[in-house]
């Protein structure tokens, strides 16, 4: 049943067995059990997609009761035994994934009966998560203008242009105008880094070429990479590349760009018991998780 949710929710299998840390033949073979329990189809393949039926959403719809219940169990389980029970739900701007995992570690070890949900995905998904009460937090690098919330700063979060190393540049600080000279990859609309960057090229009234224009951070590193162009990428997301010398930051006028990563909530929000724990544990712990985690961001 957890599969086919995820499959209804992803309209995916690669999507739901990436989610689910399972290989896209084991989540086909979970998709032919629950199938061979029925007559009627729950999903039909169109070219190479995957659509849900009516009877699959009627199903799904079902089974999202009865998976909630089984968690609802659990918990009142674990809550006999005076543990912390629940859920905790997060959505994540896409560059967060290289932060949000190290605020929850240790938290997550310190209660078992913790369940975390942690949706990774664009800044316009996730302010509309949280605009419709559907998580408890959410991290984003840009506040949301349109959105009351409250907020605990995390950490600095800062941005460089980065290319690949085919091309030398010199070590000094260019002006940025040699923005103007160099093919620029995008982040998709609603992306926070592409806010940054075409804020920055506003202000300082930048004529760019924008060589293209790509929907994660990971494929727009990896077209740096492959030399189809440059970019302005968070350093955060960077570091591996930097210490294989697969990336070079280009040291230019105004540079880094920076930005504070910031988890928000509603402003005047209920908190769940959950919640409010792992609030008070970011108020407490969140300066031992830079210092153990992120020290070597001051390098740069």
């Amino acid at each position: 049943m957890q599969v086919f949710l995820k499959i209804t929710q992803t309209q995916s299998i690669t999507k739901a067995a990436e989610e689910l840390h399972l290989t896209q033949p084991a989540v086909s073979i979970q998709l032919k059990n629950l199938q061979d329990q029925f007559e009627v189809p729950l999903t039909e393949v169109v070219g190479r997609r995957i659509f849900i039926t009516d009877f699959g959403k009627e199903i799904a719809a079902g089974a999202e009761k009865i998976v909630n219940e089984v968690h609802a169990i659990n918990n009142r389980t674990l809550a006999y035994k005076g543990q912390l029970t629940g859920r905790l739900k997060i959505t994540a701007v896409s560059t967060g994934k290289y932060v949000m995992p190290y605020f929850l570690s240790e938290f997550l070890k310190q209660h078992r009966g913790v369940e975390l949900v942690l949706d990774v995905t664009n800044k316009a998904r996730v302010i509309e998560s949280l605009e419709k009460n559907e998580v408890d937090f959410s991290l984003v690098s840009v506040l949301p203008e349109n959105l009351q919330v409250e907020n605990i700063e995390l950490m600095e979060n800062k941005l460089y242009l980065v290319g690949n190393k085919a091309q030398e540049f010199n070590r000094k600080l260019h002006d940025n105008s040699i923005l103007e000279d160099l093919p620029l990859i995008y982040r998709e609309p609603g992306s926070g880094t592409r806010h940054v960057m075409e804020k920055f090229i506003k202000q300082n009234n930048l004529p760019v070429v924008k060589k293209m224009e790509l929907t994660s951070n990971e494929a727009v590193k990896q077209a740096v990479i492959a030399g189809l162009g440059y970019s302005i990428m968070p350093l955060i997301g960077v570091k591996n590349e930097l210490n294989n010398g697969d990336l070079q930051i280009i040291p230019v006028q105004g540079f880094p760009i920076k930005s504070t990563w910031n988890l928000i909530w509603l402003k005047g929000k209920s908190f769940s018991p959950v919640a409010k724990a792992y609030l008070n544990y970011l108020q407490k712990d969140k300066d031992k998780t830079i210092q153990e985690w992120f020290s070597w961001l001051s390098q740069f």
